[in-house]
């Protein structure tokens, strides 16, 4: 159940969206299990398009910090959280500049799980 609320609440729209993503990371009941990271990473990036795809590229930089960082614990679940970006060829040209970079600071990071270096270069690349 709880991971059910905390998805309601990641996914709801906010000005200060990221802001309240970042406390549900402090709340006592979260932890990096890999479905509470679903139910509040995973659902602001795939449900919260207005947040996640904020013209000041917070929303992108977040995510490939929850990558970078999930990728230390948990590739596959890094993996999977990184393609949310694979469709940023799709975007206007000041939201591609910004998932690209991220994209890129993911790829060139050294140390990253060859699942994530994977995904970050083909969606580069594609």
């Amino acid at each position: 159940m709880i991971n059910k609320w905390f998805a309601v609440q990641a996914s709801t729209y906010a000005p200060d969206a990221l802001s309240k993503v970042k406390l549900l990371m402090q709340h006592e009941a979260y932890d990096t299990n890999p479905n509470r990271v679903r139910s509040v990473v995973n659902t602001f990036a795939s449900l919260n398009p207005a947040a996640f795809h904020a013209l000041d590229g917070a929303g992108y930089e977040f995510i490939a910090s929850q990558v970078l960082e999930l990728d230390q614990r948990n590739p596959q679940v890094a993996a999977r959280l990184c393609n949310v970006f694979r469709d940023w060829k799709k975007y206007n040209e000041a939201r591609q500049t910004l998932m690209k970079e991220q994209l890129t600071r993911i790829r060139d990071t050294s140390g990253v799980s060859k699942d994530v270096f994977e995904i970050a270069s083909r969606s580069l690349d594609g």
